[in-house]
Formats: C-alpha cells, structure tokens, sequence
C-alpha cells in the first residue's frame, strides 16, 4: 500500500487532470488566437467569455478584467506567458483570502463541534467520514453524529465510515428528532473526553424553508448545549454545478451562518470556476476540496495550486 501510494500524483497534479481533463478550458488555443502574439482588447474580451464559461461569475470576471485592462495599458501583457502569469496572480488575489485552514485546537477544553450542512447529493457524509480519518490520523479523538435522520441509509453510511476509521457513531432510530441526535451527540462527546464531534445533517435544498428551519434548530440546540457550538458549520457544495452552488452557498449562509466551505466532486467537472464567484462574493473560509473517492483525494484548499490547475502553467495548455 505504502508503496502504490508513494507512486500517487501529487494532489494537485491529479486535480489539474482531472478538473480541465488534462487542458484548461481558460487558456486551450489562446495562443492560436494572438495575432503576431500580440496581447489586445480582443484577446481580453475572448479571456472573458472563458471566464463566464467555467462559472466563474459575472463580478470576479469583471474584477479579473479590471486587473488585467490595468496591466495592459502598462504594457506588463507582453506576450501569452505574460498574460498566463496575470491571469493565475488575478485568481490567486481572489481566491488567497480564502485560503483558511480548519484548526481543531489540541487542548479546546470542549468538543470541537463541526456541524456539516448542504443539499443531497454534496458529500455531507462522505466528507465527514473522510474529515474522521484526518482528524484521528492527526491525533485527534473523533466522534460522529447520525443526525440524518430521514434516511436510514445515511445512518448505515456514517456507521460504516465509522467502522471504517475506528470512530464511534452516536445515532437513533430512523425518523428521530436531529436536533435530539445532536443534543446526545454533544453528551457522549463530553463524557468521553472527545477533541471532534461532526454532526451530520440531512440534505435540503435551500429553497425548503421549513427544512433549513430545522438547521437552525440543530444549531440552537448545540448553542445551548456550549455557547461556542457549533464551532464550525461546514457547507459541503457539489463543484460541478456551477453558479448553482453560489446560489446554495448565499442562502445555507443567511440560514445558519456558514463558517467553511468543502467544495467536492471536482474530478467531475472540467470548470471549477465558480470558487472564484463563491470567494469573490461571500468571502467563506474555503477549507478542503475533493476530487476523488479516496480519503486522501480530500485535501486543504490551496489558492495557488488551485489556480495553477484553473488557468494552466505555461505552454503545455496553449
């Protein structure tokens, strides 16, 4: 095993592949469109309906521009390397604020609560299965909680991660109260003297008002348990939905108050983009990203690698 992993491509070697399938849909066949290589409005205008196209958003595509426009009447644009290093520095100026590390403290004195949020189909469970194998790995002593409670498949699911990682699962019965799962959840974890509790929550979408309502239970409980609790409430997001996610994102924030962000799925999607419209926006911590099945394909999110494996790296992608 050790052995097949050291043989493994770098995270972001395999995010690049995979997120522009080998060929960055912002810079493939720029160079073809250069007259004489020279860098001009046009080229700018073709960069911008790019942009549009991999869900970056109208608002981070105009400040993109804006920086770009800047650097051309500098004469800083002077040829496609140029042009390629300001485009990856315009994305790197959005997305590095960002760039936030989730910090579980070793000695919190209470459970370190992370309270995962987002629609069906995100990763919610997976995420938190695969954030129990990072935290027990670093050192941590990691509990789950079953509050999914309106699918009893989700249960099995977080019970076999459980297993898996050799983390304990607090659940109930198919149909219980969430918020009673939490409120029992926050019990154990005190009890056992436990750094992590990851509560897990049924998906919604964000247009269910009365479902979300039932978040805000979930934290209100939790709050009422500590005031600090939940420390952390992280919005799982499907990165291959584009501008959807951005719309998720506004309205799980105004709900519950979204502290991080755990973009997956992004192997799936030859885009990516819509971080930047996410980051330029709402300004959330962005925390990890997926791209794979496995543990290790969830990593922390990194703002230069990313858009390294966005905008391409030099003449490979032209």
């Amino acid at each position: 095993m050790a052995a097949s992993d050291d043989k493994k491509p770098g995270l972001f070697a395999r995010l690049r592949s995979r997120l522009n399938r080998g060929n960055s849909i912002l810079t493939r066949d720029l160079g073809d469109l250069l007259p004489g290589g020279r860098i001009d409005e046009d080229t700018l205008e073709e960069l911008e309906t790019r942009l549009l196209m991999a869900d970056v958003g109208i608002e981070a595509t105009e400040h993109i521009l804006e920086g770009l426009r800047s650097r051309l009447r500098r004469s800083e644009l002077a040829d496609v390397n140029a042009l390629l290093a300001a485009l990856r520095a315009e994305i790197v100026e959005i997305l590095k604020p960002c760039e936030q590390a989730l910090e579980i403290p070793k000695d919190g004195g209470i459970p370190f609560v992370i309270m995962s949020v987002g629609i069906n189909g995100a990763g919610k469970t997976t995420t938190l299965g695969k954030l129990a194998r990072r935290f027990k790995d670093a050192g941590h002593s990691v509990m789950l909680a079953a509050g999914d409670t309106f699918r009893a498949a989700a249960i099995e699911q977080l019970q076999a991660w459980g297993e898996r990682n050799g983390v304990p699962v607090i659940a109930q019965a198919h149909g219980a109260d969430p918020a009673a799962v939490a409120h029992d959840a926050w019990q154990a974890a005190v009890r056992r003297d436990a750094d992590v509790l990851m509560v897990d929550t049924a998906g919604r979408l964000h247009t269910q008002q009365g479902l979300m309502d039932e978040l805000a239970k979930v934290r209100r409980v939790l709050q009422r348990c500590h005031p600090q609790a939940p420390q952390e409430v992280l919005l799982v997001l499907d990165g291959g939905i584009g501008q959807n996610a951005l719309v998720q994102a506004r309205q799980f924030h105004q709900a519950v108050g979204v502290t991080g962000l755990a973009i997956t799925k992004l192997d799936g999607s030859a885009k990516g983009g819509v971080l930047l419209a996410i980051a330029r926006e709402l300004a959330l911590p962005i925390r990890y990203i997926g791209i794979g099945e496995s543990a290790e394909d969830l990593q922390p999110f990194d703002a230069e690698a990313f858009a390294a494996a966005l905008a391409g790296d030099g003449d490979d992608h032209l």
